[in-house]
């Protein structure tokens, strides 16, 4: 167990300190919560690295990191999460796993059990909950007739270890789910093999049993980034620009000669930084025990309804 203390820092260890696990390093190194013990990568050389960044120390073995650590982030490539994190809840530890939580929908789903039955914290990385423009919008989404969902991004060949459905779109899955939209009763999708050996591209509809569809595109080879949101409702609309974190929210109203009309409102977000707010959510569910805003089972769930969107693109053919 972890003490509620405010005065006991949480001993801190990252797993993978690439593109990204570099940052975790960074924040629990400057957080007055935390004390990074240490890093650990595949690629010694980088772990030594970041290790003299952060005045911490670069581990071999993932065994003797977790003698010394009360909470880990795990960085690694999805196709490892599985392993890693159920490594770090077997040894007790309060895991923090990038997205998603898993590849497969069963190893998801044996992570959680494994955090219920050791009584650890574990919290999935959909930062994207965390964009500073989402408090702000979420309000505004209330009786969403269509969701339009784009999340485009240039090609890497970082994360082409899985389709861009688990790596890209599952950002908006989570999102959509985190918006209660109601169970899911259809699913159509279509993808497409350009650069990887996996599916760059993919196109979806999602139609919920409430009446809620939600259309949604993502793309990992597009010239330029754009991460974006429209939702249509019977009042009026909200758009939401992830990148910008701006956001624009339409009403209907009555103009002159009782034509109807659009109000709009522009709303910008503060420029927080969602990784940092994100690990902050992590050490406030650890010390006070309490369910993380990003829960492992909404990671599985997450999984669950990308891999509905993957059958159904083998459907499609």
């Amino acid at each position: 167990c972890v003490s509620k203390d405010s005065m006991i820092k949480l001993r801190a260890g990252v797993v993978g300190v690439g593109h990204l696990g570099q940052h975790h390093a960074r924040l629990y190194a400057s957080s007055p919560d935390t004390m990074l013990v240490g890093v650990l990568d595949q690629d010694d050389v980088r772990a030594s690295a970041i290790a003299q960044n952060y005045g911490t120390q670069a581990f071999r073995s993932l065994p003797d990191l977790l003698k010394q650590v009360d909470i880990v982030s795990i960085a690694v490539p999805t196709s490892a999460h599985y392993a890693v994190a159920k490594v770090c809840l077997q040894a007790r530890k309060h895991v923090l796993v990038e997205k998603p939580i898993a590849v497969l929908s069963a190893e998801a789903q044996d992570l959680v059990g494994l955090a219920s039955r050791q009584d650890c914290t574990l919290q999935v990385g959909h930062s994207e909950r965390f964009n500073p423009i989402m408090p702000l919008m979420r309000p505004h989404i209330h009786t969403p007739i269509l969701f339009e969902c784009h999340r485009l991004s240039t090609y890497s060949e970082r994360g082409t270890d899985v389709d861009v459905v688990l790596g890209l779109l599952i950002h908006d899955i989570d999102l959509l789910r985190s918006c209660h939209p109601g169970p899911v009763e259809a699913v159509w999708a279509t993808g497409g093999i350009l650069l990887s050996q996996t599916n760059d591209v993919a196109n979806v509809r999602i139609q919920f049993r409430e009446g809620t569809v939600a259309q949604l595109t993502a793309s990992r080879i597009s010239p330029k980034a754009m991460r974006q949101w429209r939702v249509f409702q019977p009042d009026g609309c909200v758009t939401i620009d992830f990148q910008s974190r701006q956001g624009m929210v339409g009403r209907r109203s009555v103009g002159s000669g009782g034509k109807p009309t659009m109000a709009m409102e522009e709303i910008q977000a503060g420029d927080a930084e969602p990784l940092k707010l994100q690990l902050e959510s992590f050490l406030h569910a650890v010390r006070e025990r309490t369910c993380p805003v990003v829960s492992g089972e909404d990671g599985a769930a997450a999984v669950e309804l990308a891999h509905r969107v993957l059958a159904a693109m083998k459907v499609a053919g």
